[in-house]
């Protein structure tokens, strides 16, 4: 009895390692869906859930498919975290510091002002322990983080009047992204967080004063030069924000591993795409705005000074009050400075030095 079990069970062995048992071995047919937080008619933002989810179906086969629905279609864009954590959809599309709400420690996963920029944002996740880290931390939230797109550091915004010292920041009410607002509310904005399908409205009908998004690319398909011809710069706040997928836990692990990989191998192929688009993107678009009318203005000085005041002294209250944030912030603020160190010498040389050339 004891032999016909074992000669059974051999020759079950034999034919799986021959590969002659495709019933056995055939690959499973999952479906999942994704929620966005962004808008349709972003191919840039947006699109990144649609190159990642076609780089999946095209790994597995057309085996593993993932349906993608913009902000609003299944849930609302700031609903999405508790869509994922709860299981309702397996996975969304968003930028972490929407989320500071529910913990700020959410936002070193996206961007924070006077941080990162793209590619350092980029090291430190892949070659640091930022995705080690923010792993830890959103395990608490029932899911897990892939990187999945960064917009490179951004444009500071459209303003209904030019600025020209922190004086005329005061009191104005502007849109701003997550995280953001509880900086630029220390030097006297009033922040107003809205959803991008929303804030061209906000700021014809004079609700706010002044908007940010992304960067030209974005903003001339929304047309706030239309209502607002000021156009700052930079994005001190969004010096390179990295885009997540979450995707829940239980889903996740109840993949095959080659789907698994599939996951990880298609939100990093969206990731430098996306990186890409917006650099190719950009320039174009930022010469049709000004040839629009937009009026390109850099920050006041003081504006920057305040600004960057403002936020030490935030990440300084949050290391003593949020352990959390302290053991994310910790790494990541050596992570920056000694990145910041080499970029000083080579990157930014060069690229100070390019950018006072006459180009031909």
């Amino acid at each position: 009895m004891e032999r016909r079990s074992f000669v059974k069970h051999a020759g079950l062995a034999g034919i799986l390692a021959a590969g002659t048992a495709p019933a056995v071995m055939a690959q499973q047919s999952i479906r999942w869906r994704l929620a966005s937080s962004f808008p349709n008619s972003l191919d840039t933002i947006y699109g990144a859930a649609n190159v990642f989810a076609q780089k999946v179906k095209e790994l597995t086969n057309g085996k593993f498919e993932i349906s993608v629905h913009a902000a609003g279609e299944l849930v609302p864009a700031f609903g999405v975290v508790d869509a994922v954590q709860q299981g309702t959809v397996e996975c969304c599309h968003t930028a972490p510091y929407y989320f500071f709400g529910k913990d700020p420690t959410f936002a070193l996963g996206g961007t924070v002002p006077f941080g990162f920029n793209s590619r350092q944002m980029t090291a430190w996740m892949f070659q640091g322990n930022g995705l080690k880290l923010m792993r830890e931390f959103y395990s608490q939230y029932n899911f897990l983080n892939f990187p999945c797109g960064n917009t490179g550091a951004q444009m500071g915004g459209w303003f209904r009047k030019p600025i020209k010292s922190l004086a005329d920041m005061k009191g104005l009410k502007m849109r701003i992204g997550g995280f953001a607002g509880k900086v630029i509310e220390r030097i006297g904005v009033v922040p107003q967080n809205i959803p991008g399908g929303d804030i061209y409205p906000s700021l014809e009908k004079g609700t706010i004063d002044a908007a940010e998004w992304i960067g030209p690319y974005d903003d001339l398909k929304l047309g706030f030069y239309k209502v607002a011809k000021n156009y700052l710069y930079p994005g001190w706040w969004e010096g390179g924000l990295e885009l997540d997928l979450y995707v829940n836990q239980k889903a996740y692990n109840a993949l095959p591993a080659d789907y698994k990989a599939a996951v990880d191998a298609a939100t990093a192929y969206a990731h430098v795409n996306m990186q890409a688009a917006y650099d190719a993107k950009n320039p174009p678009a930022l010469k049709e705005l000004v040839g629009k009318g937009a009026k390109l203005q850099g920050f006041p000085k003081d504006v920057m000074e305040a600004a960057y005041k403002a936020a030490n002294d935030l990440y300084s209250e949050l290391s003593a009050n949020n352990p959390n944030w302290r053991k994310v912030y910790a790494d990541w603020v050596k992570f920056r400075n000694d990145d910041i160190l080499w970029f000083r010498f080579a990157e930014n040389e060069f690229d100070r030095f390019m950018s006072t050339r006459k180009l031909t």
